[in-house]
């Protein structure tokens, strides 16, 4: 079976505007659906002061556009990411994401726990259909319980829409795409931090991801 190996990417670090988040009105008084755990946080990117990174450098953008979080990414072999600039334990993340422009191998998905831009969780797919979960610890980037990305068919390729959910809740972290797990593994580097989201390239600049409806859940 085909895999690709992750690359050691170059990182482009997304300073905060803000030391706490700005929390819209709408994010803290929806009403969670009754068959779902309490939403500790929420942002469907209607409002752009909701505190996440804002930023249009060479290497990349992450903002706000028409009601998503949009991450461009112009260089290649090169991840950037964004945070609203909370703090949490145990935490189920959920978030749909839409490949816009650029190759298909690239890689996006969520983050988890994250204490700096050195220090962090990642779980990712790709538009060509691979997945990983994974960490940077002291600026190294390293997957957790493989050595490359798999393939799954439950991921929807090409310029299509896939709905991400992550699970960090005490070692164990699982990665779902589109209501189907992917992986879980165990891992106790990090025990709690900041959400995010993340995109980054291969071989070819490019990627454009648009993110919407976010949201952190107890788990």
């Amino acid at each position: 079976m085909k895999s690709r190996l992750i690359l050691l990417l170059s990182v482009l670090v997304l300073a905060s505007l803000a030391c706490q988040a700005i929390i819209s009105e709408a994010s803290t008084t929806s009403t969670p659906p009754a068959d779902r755990a309490e939403v500790l946080f929420q942002d469907n990117f209607s409002n752009p002061a909701s505190g996440w990174d804002r930023l249009d450098e060479p290497e990349g953008v992450t903002d706000y556009a028409a009601g998503v979080y949009r991450m461009v990414v112009n260089e290649a072999d090169t991840d950037i990411w964004a945070n609203p600039g909370l703090d949490f334990g145990d935490v189920q993340i959920e978030v749909d994401a839409t490949k816009v422009g650029g190759d298909d191998n690239n890689d996006f998905g969520l983050i988890c726990r994250y204490q700096d831009t050195e220090n962090f969780y990642f779980l990712i797919i790709s538009s060509d259909g691979y997945y990983g979960i994974g960490k940077v610890v002291a600026g190294d980037q390293q997957l957790i319980g493989t050595d490359s990305m798999p393939p799954s068919d439950a991921i929807n390729q090409g310029n299509a829409h896939n709905h991400l959910r992550a699970d960090c809740a005490g070692k164990t972290l699982r990665l779902f795409a589109n209501g189907e797990l992917l992986a879980e593994y165990e891992d106790d580097q990090f025990s709690s931090g900041d959400v995010g989201l993340i995109a980054g390239t291969f071989d070819s600049p490019g990627t454009e991801i648009h993110f919407d409806n976010f949201m952190v859940l107890e788990p």
